[in-house]
């Protein structure tokens, strides 16, 4: 059986879990004193840790070993998603983090047909991340940043929009070394606007296919063909 996993503050000899992450342990896994678990800082280094004692919802972890993990894309992939109805979104992060999406930005277009995002939505977003990264066996978890209008996005040094009208291929234009921002529409896709707009921050309209995909598959089409299908 494999180790259980958790998200740690930091790697320390000594380590306390509180809250989400320690309930989960507990009540979820059944962690008792003796047990192994894999740790992880979400930065990059993992270790393996036993837990020593249970106390009034606090497992105390000693740490036995740590080590650099090399587990993510060669650079990093911010991925501009746009604000999807019901829970769309939360289906987005999840996958887009097991493909190893460095940060994830929701965005408000012309055709979304959410225009906000609470807290809370956002806040379950981070820990849908959270327990992607720990399942899928990343040492690094995502950013979900705060959603932006489109027209805030950067400019970026390489960049890519999921376009119906194009038939430009991904492959046939990705720089390898270089990072990499992906955009992606609504149900409406974007308006001929929000296309001319990003082309001037530095996106490329490229082709998904012969197909129409969903709104929540395009971005996980566009990021699966940089960060698995080029084998950055």
């Amino acid at each position: 059986m494999r180790p259980h996993r958790a998200l740690v503050p930091h790697l320390s000899p000594e380590i306390e879990l509180r809250g989400r992450e320690a309930r989960h342990l507990l009540e979820v896994l059944r962690a008792r004193p003796g047990d192994l678990v894999t740790v992880f800082d979400g930065k990059g280094l993992e270790g393996r840790a036993v837990v020593e004692a249970v106390e009034a919802g606090i497992l105390r972890l000693r740490l036995e070993q740590s080590w650099e993990v090399s587990r993510e894309v060669g650079v990093p992939v911010e991925l501009y998603v746009a604000l999807l109805k019901g829970d769309a979104l939360a289906d987005v992060v999840r996958a887009a983090t097991e493909l190893g999406v460095t940060r994830i930005v929701p965005t408000i277009t012309t055709h979304s047909v959410a225009k906000e995002m609470g807290g809370n939505k956002l806040e379950r977003l981070r820990r849908v991340a959270v327990e992607a990264a720990k399942q899928s066996g990343r040492t690094v978890v995502p950013v979900v940043a705060e959603p932006i209008p489109l027209k805030q996005i950067p400019q970026v040094e390489q960049g890519f929009v999921a376009h119906v009208g194009s038939e430009l291929r991904v492959r046939e234009v990705l720089e390898p070394g270089k990072p990499i921002s992906l955009a992606t529409g609504p149900e409406g896709g974007f308006s001929p606007q929000e296309v001319d707009f990003l082309v001037g921050r530095g996106f490329q309209p490229v082709t998904l296919g012969r197909r129409i995909l969903r709104a929540e598959t395009a971005p996980l089409a566009l990021l699966a063909l940089v960060t698995a299908g080029e084998g950055l």
